[in-house]
């Protein structure tokens, strides 16, 4: 089996194939600095952490994950926070950074005897409609190689080998919301005991804790603006105004360590299988970050698969792997729909035409809804936990 990507989906099929006697290797094109120092999002969904626990690999965030249950809106109305482990399902999230969770996972791989190799870039998979594809790569050192296998899976992102290996006739489906973010790290204490969302007219601002003394922020700004246009000063006086520190408490300010543009997309590949590829994680569907969904996703659907290809390689029951790409698809959908849900909430054109206006009154209208309805709050809570 060829595992290509070591994000979270691709070591926690690696882990549990291999927890089975399934022999894989894991081909990463970044080295392992670089692996373990990517800063990506930190809450889990308690499916997530169910998976994890199952087929152990829960050590870290068991021991410094934090639960958390709590979002607070903002706006011009005024705030109101929901507990959502209260409502729906009654389920909540575990923040535990995603850099911590894949260093926990290449640790359990590699201490079990888990072949990763590093900086080694995939090419492209040939033959993936035969019993044995192949996988071109780069080494290390540049020159080229082959791994052949009876599998591989595609966890290498949305421009990854996987992708760029697909059949003529499959089908991308893709949005672009038209929302750009200025997504920041700061070497800060969280300022709210809550997940803040903030609803302005000068654009959306978010706040997610990471650990004590790291903190997430989020700024909408214009598509096109370098992530270091705006001064530190700059940044901090608009999460100010715009999460509205004058009427409910200041934030706590730190040096910015980290600065990226993001822009706000969505797509999804059907199939999700083509022959012996298999696609998981960012390469079977690249999900907007409003709703937090993405390396939930990507855990569910590397479980679905590791499950599938043990019936198959060990009992000779097919059945899971033909059906995989139907399952993962409902999961996906249903995730990218209350994303698409969330990126609607938070966010609103600029202008004061008719539309402009329109669409910003059906906004404040979904958030007295969110504010006021039980029924409202508990559809919430299930989609905003559950994937």
């Amino acid at each position: 089996m060829v595992v290509l990507g070591a994000g979270p989906a691709g070591l926690v099929l690696a882990n549990i194939l291999l927890d089975r006697g399934i022999d894989c290797v894991v081909l990463e094109r970044a080295g392992r600095g670089d692996v373990r120092a990517r800063a990506r999002a930190g809450f889990l969904a308690a499916h997530t952490v169910r998976v994890l626990r199952q087929h152990g690999l829960a050590g870290g965030l068991d021991r410094h994950g934090r639960p958390h249950s709590t979002c607070e809106f903002r706006s011009e109305e005024g705030r109101f926070r929901l507990d959502y482990s209260g409502l729906g399902l009654g389920e909540r999230h575990t923040v535990y950074p995603q850099q911590d969770l894949v260093a926990d996972l290449l640790a359990r791989f590699e201490e079990r005897g888990g072949q990763i190799r590093f900086a080694t870039e995939a090419v492209a998979v040939r033959h993936a409609d035969t019993p044995r594809p192949e996988v071109e790569v780069r080494e290390a050192d540049g020159r080229p190689g082959l791994w052949r296998a009876r599998y591989v899976a595609g966890c290498d992102g949305r421009h990854g080998a996987a992708r760029r290996s697909l059949p003529p006739g499959t089908v991308r489906h893709h949005r672009d919301h038209g929302v750009t973010w200025l997504g920041l790290l700061a070497q800060a204490p969280p300022s709210l005991d809550a997940v803040g969302y903030a609803v302005h007219a000068r654009g959306f601002a978010g706040h997610m804790a990471r650990t004590s003394d790291i903190t997430r922020y989020y700024l909408q700004c214009e598509r096109g603006m370098p992530a270091h246009a705006w001064s530190p000063e700059r940044i901090w006086d608009e999460l100010d105004l715009r999460m509205r520190a004058r009427e409910y408490g200041p934030l706590h300010r730190g040096p910015l360590v980290q600065r990226t543009v993001v822009t706000l997309e969505s797509d999804v590949m059907e199939p999700l299988r083509h022959g012996a590829l298999f696609l998981a994680g960012d390469a079977a569907g690249l999900i907007s970050p409003s709703a937090a969904k993405g390396a939930n996703l990507a855990v569910l659907e590397a479980d679905l698969l590791a499950r599938a290809l043990i019936d198959d390689l060990t009992a000779n029951d097919p059945g899971g792997l033909n059906a995989y790409s139907a399952r993962g698809l409902t999961h996906i959908w249903r995730a990218q729909e209350f994303s698409h849900w969330m990126t609607a909430l938070l966010h609103g054109p600029a202008g004061t035409d008719g539309e402009s206006r329109f669409h910003n009154s059906l906004r404040r209208s979904r958030l007295t809804s969110l504010r006021t309805s039980r029924s409202h709050q508990d559809w919430f809570a299930e989609h905003y936990v559950g994937i």
